[in-house]
């Protein structure tokens, strides 16, 4: 039993709408430094869990700790204050700006604070830009280039070092390479690794389970709106974690000292 305590600790996280549960009673931990994968078929509550947790939506019931003190997010901007950034699939950049005022959007550095009267600091925002690119080491040949030109990975590591310069206590990746090619998830993977490398907790949605083994440590299987079952990589295979995706498998029929039953 470790003794770390968790970045992330939910207990009892539920969601309805109306008559329809679409998560109930879920209990999730992710410890210091540690990646973890969320799987699971469409309508399983990854969505909702992820709307939950980033302030998106608000539970019905539920307990959420960072760093041990019970939060309450009432929008994603609560959530971002806390230390936790998302990218989704959509990955909310402006296509018409250049790199650095991607990475701050809703953020931007100012030489004089006067309200719509502010005058920006182009100048630090894009040395800022350039070391949060060089800690994840992402590569940008031309920062100035609005993102219009700019291929999906491209795109995508721009979203994930936006994250990566921002997060204080966890970063969400929401199928970060679903819409890229065989190169750019290639290169995805590694700047994801090397997040890993630097102790920064992640949390990753992904239907790739070749590369859910190959990037995390943990895995958790959400069916029909629970989390059923946690389990370390090291000590499953792809086989049992579709088992349990798809009911095949019961939680129950794991050993007991390996299978975290939620």
């Amino acid at each position: 039993m470790t003794s770390l305590q968790p970045v992330l600790h939910i207990s009892g996280l539920t969601k309805h709408y109306g008559g329809v549960e679409a998560l109930t009673d879920a209990g999730f931990s992710l410890l210091p430094g540690e990646h973890a994968a969320i799987v699971g078929d469409n309508g399983a509550g990854k969505s909702t869990f992820v709307r939950l947790i980033t302030g998106v939506e608000q539970p019905n019931a539920g307990d959420i700790r960072l760093d041990g003190n019970k939060v309450s997010f009432a929008s994603p901007l609560d959530a971002r204050e806390q230390g936790i950034e998302t990218v989704y699939q959509t990955l909310a950049l402006a296509e018409d700006l250049d790199v650095p005022a991607n990475i701050f959007l809703g953020r931007e550095l100012t030489r004089f604070n006067l309200g719509p009267l502010s005058i920006l600091n182009h100048k630090a925002m894009r040395e800022k830009s350039a070391e949060m690119l060089a800690t994840t080491g992402v590569k940008i040949q031309d920062m100035s280039e609005s993102l219009r030109g700019m291929s999906g990975g491209q795109r995508q590591c721009v979203a994930i070092a936006r994250a990566a310069g921002f997060a204080k206590n966890l970063i969400i990746l929401d199928e970060p390479t679903a819409a890229l090619g065989v190169a750019e998830t290639a290169r995805v993977e590694q700047i994801i690794k090397g997040l890993k490398a630097k102790g920064i907790p992640l949390i990753i949605i992904s239907h790739n389970l070749r590369q859910v083994f190959e990037l995390v440590d943990r895995i958790w299987v959400f069916r029909q709106g629970r989390i059923i079952c946690s389990r370390l990589t090291r000590q499953t295979h792809p086989e049992e974690i579709v088992g349990l995706i798809t009911g095949a498998i019961h939680p129950s029929q794991l050993p007991a000292e390996e299978a975290l039953t939620c």
